[in-house]
């Protein structure tokens, strides 16, 4: 099957993509392009799918840069090739030939670029990495490459839509404690349940931070099954692990 690659105008002419789960070479609840390494399938596998990524990229498979993503604020700044994962929840780099990437399934996978400066990132976030400020810090991490915030475009991946995010209460006086107007980033469900706007509450920070474009896909992981992992989804369904999709961009 044919890799399935989405791609943003906002990007071009960069080469970049994220990556649906067409085209890989795993089976079972994780068929398709699983490029997670910490999934329990089989790692001879997983590492089939993530040559397939570097081939499509066009980069050597130590020059496919991903992370140990932990919910953290860390941002790694890179400049050569790195055959271990990277530490960290965020990466940049102003260096031609490397491309840096994220995995996720249902988080928000954002790739970044200054074309103009030369100056590419990514950036994992989940409600809790997007709360403390990772996307704040790509950011900045990439000017202090000599990025400049306005010229920034930052698109945020397919990602798990706020009609399939249902949280409880304890869950949004979070948000609220940390600034009332959050409240907007919420909608009504059952009982005292409510459904968060995860997407919607990354663009406004990315805004707010001054980038000079954001958007999302609009593609959302836990109802497109065929197309994306979701771990919302296989919680839901019982399965006992799920699969993680790769989102990339390189100089």
């Amino acid at each position: 099957m044919t890799l399935e690659i989405l791609t943003s105008d906002a990007l071009a002419p960069l080469r970049h993509g994220f990556f649906t789960r067409h085209g890989g070479a795993s089976s079972g609840i994780f068929s398709g392009l699983n490029c997670g390494i910490g999934s329990s399938d089989q790692a001879d596998v997983v590492a089939i799918n993530r040559d397939r990524v570097a081939h499509a990229m066009g980069v050597e498979r130590d020059a496919l840069i991903t992370m140990g993503q932990v919910h953290s604020t860390r941002v790694a700044t890179v400049s050569t090739p790195a055959p271990e994962r990277v530490e960290a929840d965020g990466i940049v780099t102003a260096t031609p030939g490397l491309a840096v990437a994220v995995l996720t399934a249902d988080c928000m996978p954002v790739l970044f670029a200054d074309r103009q400066a030369g100056v590419v990132g990514v950036a994992h976030a989940g409600w809790r990495g997007a709360l403390d400020g990772i996307l704040e810090r790509t950011v900045d991490a990439m000017r202090a490459l000599g990025a400049r915030a306005g010229q920034i475009a930052a698109v945020i991946g397919p990602s798990i839509s706020q009609r399939a995010y249902e949280v409880g209460p304890e869950f949004m006086e979070r948000f609220i404690d940390d600034d009332p107007d959050n409240t907007r980033f919420f909608a009504g469900g059952a009982s005292d349940r409510v459904h968060f706007d995860l997407t919607g509450y990354g663009l406004q920070k990315l805004r707010c931070h001054g980038v000079g474009h954001a958007e999302w896909t609009r593609h959302c992981t836990y109802a497109e099954g065929e197309r994306f992992y979701s771990y919302r989804r296989s919680v839901h369904r019982g399965e006992a692990d799920y699969g993680r999709h790769i989102s990339v961009i390189r100089l």
